[in-house]
């Protein structure tokens, strides 16, 4: 009986102890509570330890009956009492303090689930959170479910954040945030943390696919993310950089070569898609290119038109001339027969001839004998197949086809072609063509650091496609996954880009807001980071599933943000602008309620190459370097300095 009354005695105190006060109005999920007057210190006293009373920002329980209702403090507000009394009372206790609280959830079979099931009524008691219930309000993974941890509470570094890896990583996040709040590790961290849990799961790696469209070189370290990485250093400035892998069929779709070559709606999309649609070169390249190469030759001899001219024989062959294998050094002896003169026109007869044993041998009655005179064994030329040899080549003969036959104007396409072998010559720096799969690392990192800004927003275009397609090709919900990270993603993912055409800014947003909106269901996930919110599609900052928002300055750019974040309270947005280095708000399916967190720091070794500089230590060391032994340092003012 004695036990029986100490626990009834205990469970009142527990109950005093922790009541806030009662709910005064309903409106919505907005709920006023009045605190009772003895609840108005900021710590209280239980069983010889300090808690944490009630404040702004922290959570509270009301109870319904059996339902146990979870709300945020938003904000509070004091109002003084009119009922007159005529006992003596002192000036405090004639304020009332309310509370103002936004309802998020419940606790249901011991975890908390987000969602209302019922409205709290009025004088339903609000209670504080003991530290058990604090602790499951912040479990955001089930039991034995794998998870990640990436940081502490802000309010309260004693409570680790870890994240379920089913619904952070199987969902679509953004990073956001200025530069230097600490964007780059958190991205890095949620990543780290990851692939270390996974480290040697076989199962893991077979089954997913990580791509790292790094543009500024910040996590192509060998310690970054994991070491276990296929990191390729693209560059447009140097032939030395590295080449990523693509299949010949992912640059023969006719939507990309067309936006790649900036092609003509009305004429050149057209002569594109007639190239493309000859399937030859997928079957016999070196005898049918031979073939082609035949019939253009002798297809300008018989024609026998003077618009024509040796000066489409010269530029078939210096279009030619980089695609020929090095083994068949014909290609320059053409060139050079043609600029000596060799091949020539007679206009009264309106053919080429040329001299053969002194003889003038007219190409209208010796054809052959003139083709094999100009251009001997013309049937044993070498196209190189590598790289992009096949698909200029496959253009080049459709082009000479039609502009030889009358098929086309050559001023309608020959601009297409000119800016064919402008975008090939810089794609064949950082890409490489083969249908042959590619061994390389689950995590791949491409880094675009030293590619020039045309290429910074195709290469990452063309890569995403090709993989996004290999992914719907595997059909709906297959279980290998796709997850596409793009750093500084309002570079590519701008709709106010004015550097490019509307045809191809729009088929990039297209592909990418397709990605974000259908991915899911096949098994591709998108994570962009960037400190420019307001420049990126509203369409795919709208699909996001999960937040991180760092420190803000720009109204424009909270202002995206709070317009795709419904479940943010207004209270943590206009914090934002003032949140430390480090520190940054989640929100979304990982976790049940929005909260602030530190994110952990990696180890130096580990981070991403985003610091910012220490000048004062640069500045040291630039002067210990260069300062003479024994020399004093030289002064601004010194009279011999020119003013």
């Amino acid at each position: 009986m004695s036990e029986l009354k100490l626990f009834v005695d205990d469970s009142i105190l527990h109950e005093s102890i922790f009541i806030v006060g009662s709910v005064s109005s309903v409106e919505g999920r907005k709920v006023k509570v009045k605190v009772n007057k003895n609840k108005n210190l900021s710590h209280l006293s239980f069983h010889g330890r300090l808690i944490k009373n009630v404040s702004v920002g922290g959570y509270v329980k009301i109870v319904k009956g059996f339902v146990e209702i979870i709300g945020k403090v938003e904000g509070e507000y004091t109002t003084r009492e009119k009922v007159f009394s005529p006992e003596y009372r002192k000036a405090e206790e004639l304020i009332s303090r309310f509370l103002d609280i936004s309802l998020y959830g419940h606790f249901e079979a011991g975890r908390f689930r987000q969602g209302i099931k019922e409205m709290p009524l009025i004088d339903n008691q609000c209670f504080l959170l003991t530290r058990e219930e604090f602790e499951r309000l912040h479990a955001f993974h089930q039991p034995g479910e794998a998870a990640v941890t990436i940081g502490r509470l802000a309010d309260d570094h004693s409570q680790e954040v870890k994240l379920g890896v089913t619904k952070l990583f199987a969902s679509h996040t953004g990073i956001f945030g200025n530069t230097g709040s600490g964007k780059s590790n958190t991205l890095a961290r949620l990543y780290s943390a990851l692939f270390r849990a996974y480290e040697g799961n076989l199962a893991f790696h077979a089954n997913s696919k990580f791509i790292f469209l790094d543009l500024n070189g910040e996590y192509a370290g060998d310690g970054t993310l994991t070491p276990h990485k296929s990191v390729f250093n693209l560059s447009t400035r140097t032939a030395g950089g590295d080449k990523y892998p693509l299949p010949l069929s992912t640059l023969q779709r006719l939507e990309i070569i067309s936006v790649l070559l900036e092609a003509t709606e009305k004429t050149q999309k057209p002569f594109l898609s007639r190239a493309l649609s000859n399937d030859y070169l997928n079957q016999d390249f070196v005898n049918r290119s031979r073939e082609n190469l035949f019939r253009l030759v002798t297809e300008i001899l018989q024609k026998g038109d003077p618009n024509l001219g040796i000066a489409v024989f010269s530029e078939l062959f210096t279009h030619l001339k980089p695609l020929e294998d090095a083994a068949h050094p014909q290609i320059p002896t053409y060139q050079e027969a043609i600029v000596r003169g060799r091949l020539k026109f007679h206009r009264v007869a309106s053919t080429y001839y040329t001299s053969i044993n002194g003889q003038d041998v007219y190409a209208n009655a010796a054809l052959d004998q003139v083709r094999n005179a100009i251009f001997p064994n013309l049937n044993q030329i070498t196209i190189n197949p590598e790289n992009f040899g096949l698909l200029v080549f496959k253009i080049l003969s459709q082009y000479y086809h039609e502009i030889i036959n009358g098929y086309s104007m050559q001023e309608h396409i020959r601009p297409l072609i000119g800016r064919m072998f402008k975008k090939v010559e810089m794609l064949s720096r950082i890409l490489s063509i083969s249908e042959d799969e590619v061994k390389t690392e689950n995590v791949e990192v491409i880094n675009l650091k030293d590619v020039n800004l045309e290429m910074k927003k195709t290469i990452p275009l063309i890569i995403a496609k090709q993989h996004y397609d290999d992914s719907k090709a595997r059909g709906a919900f297959d279980k290998r996954s796709l997850h596409i990270v793009i750093d500084e993603a309002h570079n590519l993912l701008s709709s106010a880009s004015e550097r490019e055409s509307e045809t191809w800014k729009d088929y990039r947003l297209e592909t990418f807001e397709e990605l974000i909106k259908e991915g899911r269901k096949f098994s591709c996930f998108l994570t962009i980071a960037s400190q420019r919110p307001f420049d990126i599609s509203s369409t795919i900052i709208s699909q996001l599933h999960n937040y991180f928002i760092h420190r803000l300055i720009n109204s424009n750019d909270i202002n995206a943000v709070e317009r795709a974040v419904a479940y943010l309270d207004k209270l943590s947005f206009e914090s934002i602008p003032v949140l430390p280095v480090g520190c940054c708000f989640v929100a979304g399916l990982a976790s049940d309620i929005p909260i602030k967190v530190d994110i952990d720091f990696l180890p130096e070794a580990e981070r991403p190459r985003s610091e910012t500089i220490d000048l004062q230590k640069a500045w040291s060391e630039e002067v210990a370097e260069n300062q003479e032994e024994g020399a004093a340092p030289a002064q601004p003012w010194d009279d011999e300095t020119p003013f």
